[in-house]
């Protein structure tokens, strides 16, 4: 264990020991080598790119799929989605010996003193950058087994010093074996809860912070923002797809017919709503019309065909809700057309207030009539024969083991998330994580996001395995493809990444300007789009942001960019080459950053 000591430098020598001589005496011990997990960290710069053919739904994407490996893939969503996420939520292989992963699923190298050193090593590596991706309010929930659990919980402290809050503990199965001959069956598992000083489960208080608009009707505060769109086309919601009409102002908004209404109109085919009608919505005042917003009218079809063809039409990025295609153009012609997003009102008053701390205690779902005092507070779960059933459901056979029940991650979602949270899972497998945050925006109305990440799985003997676009991905497209059935409100669009090792010194010649262009929308928090390729530059804009990424400086873009500064917009500029692009633009007020210095300086944080 001592023969590395000797290759290293005086400077290395100083760094490990000052390092070791300010560690906590007390907690667990492993072997492990710190120069080389920092090193493991920058060792090359990790670039995504999206496959629009893997990818789900029309763009723009708010979702994520990553196939890569999970080191790898935190990497890039450090640099990009930092400080951001709410929740996270993994269930990491549990160091039992099992066969049938990749990885082995038994970190135990023959070599190391403590057999469990490369396990926790494997772990901590990872842990420690999820931490970053925690906002002030997020947490951490990570399943382990009873055999295992001990030696986690002291690594996450070690990982995620300060951030303990506690353990839900869970059945698995009903009855058991006598593993260990002292007729004691393990039917349980438990659930590590590590967070930010900011986070509260939803069993206990909530922030109103957003909830800063008064409705002098109502006597009541909202919040807008909710979504009104669903992950479905025209085709596949025709009873959704129609023109949305605010009669107090006289405006009607086009649907966007690749991610159309959430509500049914009264107005269009009959359909069975589990809801209530968009009409009803309207009535009542719970949706919300954009009050400063661009309006038009076209007087003639030819005004409209020429809109249409500019592109100058309600729209979201580059994704425009007219096309020439569409049908019943004619209806827009002589009407009050406006460019804003309506969205669904939130009333403070409406929120189920919580009357006692959630419990530890994971409530099996066959016993929830038998258990008294069940207020919605507590969480109730299904056990392992749940989660085999809905594999089976959404495949149609046994496709992935060991996955966890839809709704115990459901509820542990529901109770660390609001409206507008993002969700991230390292160890994705069958996407479970993925079905519960659909869940739970279906039941809540919510506009929840997630990122997915798995790795192929593949090996030597199965080349051509990939568990992250046959299960991962594909468990999200069947449940968006669900037109029938208790599956049928789900709805998540999806961008499909992949990840790429880069040499920093190669970053230059071999970083391609759609993986730039990935990384600077996600790092703006921005949903993802394609790069046009062959354009001088990519421009998105959406709520008063604009971000451009500066190809090539020709006399186009500097039009553009004179055109911005003049109607002082909020935009961020990247380019390659900013000083040039600043010497032919001259002084404006946003800034020209340049790319490589800027994704560096992001990733080596």
């Amino acid at each position: 264990m001592t023969d590395h000591y000797e290759s290293l430098s005086q400077s290395q020598l100083v760094n490990l020991l000052r390092k070791r001589d300010g560690e906590k005496k007390l907690g667990l011990v492993w072997e492990r080598s710190e120069i080389e997990a920092d090193a493991a960290i920058d060792a090359n710069f990790i670039a995504c790119a999206i496959d629009p053919a893997l990818s789900d739904g029309a763009a723009p994407w708010r979702n994520l799929v990553i196939e890569g490996d999970n080191y790898d893939a935190l990497r890039w969503l450090r640099m990009t989605y930092a400080h951001r996420v709410k929740c996270i939520y993994i269930d990491p292989p549990y160091n039992t010996g099992n066969k049938d992963w990749v990885y082995n699923d038994h970190y135990i190298d023959p070599n190391d003193r403590y057999r469990h050193s490369t396990w926790l090593e494997f772990l901590y590596r990872r842990l420690e950058l999820a931490r970053d991706l925690l906002a002030n309010d997020g947490v951490i929930l990570v399943s382990i087994n009873d055999e295992n659990r001990a030696k986690l919980e002291m690594l996450m402290d070690e990982a995620l010093p300060g951030m303990r809050l506690g353990t839900f503990v869970w059945r698995t199965r009903v009855g058991g074996n006598d593993k260990k001959g002292a007729f004691l069956s393990d039917n349980h598992e438990h659930v590590l809860a590590y967070a930010k000083p900011e986070f509260r489960f939803g069993g206990t208080e909530k922030t109103f912070d957003l909830y800063k608009h008064w409705d002098e009707v109502k006597s009541d505060w909202y919040r807008t923002g909710g979504d009104l769109t669903k992950a479905h086309n025209m085709s596949e919601r025709k009873n959704t797809y129609y023109p949305l009409h605010d009669q107090n102002e006289d405006i009607w908004y086009p649907c966007n017919p690749d991610s159309v209404w959430r509500y049914s109109s009264k107005k269009g085919p009959a359909a069975k709503i589990r809801t209530r009608y968009m009409e009803d919505f309207i009535a009542d005042g719970y949706i919300y019309f954009p009050l400063d917003q661009r309006v038009v009218v076209w007087n003639s079809r030819e005004e409209l065909d020429a809109a249409i063809a500019a592109k100058d039409v309600p729209g979201s990025g580059n994704a425009p809700f007219l096309r020439a295609d569409l049908p019943d153009l004619d209806f827009w012609i002589g009407k009050k057309v406006g460019f804003g997003t309506p969205s669904l009102k939130r009333y403070k008053s409406e929120l189920k207030t919580p009357t006692q701390p959630l419990s530890s205690w994971v409530t099996p779902s066959f016993e929830k009539d038998t258990i008294s005092g069940i207020d919605g507070n507590e969480i109730v779960a299904g056990t392992n024969i749940e989660a085999a059933k809905t594999i089976k459901e959404v495949f149609g056979e046994k496709a992935f083991n060991y996955a966890k029940p839809v709704s115990l991650i459901r509820e542990l979602v529901r109770q660390s998330t609001s409206y507008d949270d993002l969700v991230v899972d390292f160890f994705a497998g069958s996407a479970t994580t993925a079905q519960a945050v659909m869940e739970v925006n279906a039941d809540d109305q919510g506009s929840r996001r997630f990122i997915m990440v798995s790795s192929t799985e593949a090996t030597a003997a199965d080349p051509d395995k990939n568990i992250c676009r046959d299960i991962t991905a594909e468990r999200i497209r069947r449940l968006n493809a669900a037109t029938t059935g208790k599956y049928a409100d789900l709805s998540a669009e999806f961008a499909y990444l992949r990840t790429r090792e880069i040499d920093f010194d190669a970053l230059n010649l071999s970083l391609a300007p759609t993986e730039v262009w990935t990384a600077l929308k996600a790092m703006h928090g921005l949903p993802l789009t394609p790069y046009v390729s062959g354009a001088a530059w990519n421009e998105y804009t959406v709520d008063g942001v604009t971000l451009i990424l500066a190809d090539r400086t020709d006399d186009a873009l500097i039009d553009r960019l004179r055109q911005l500064a003049t109607a002082r917009v909020n935009a961020f500029v990247y380019s390659w080459t900013p000083g040039q692009l600043k010497t032919a633009l001259g002084p404006v007020d946003f800034e020209i950053r340049p790319v490589r210095e800027t994704l560096v300086k992001r990733f080596q944080q």
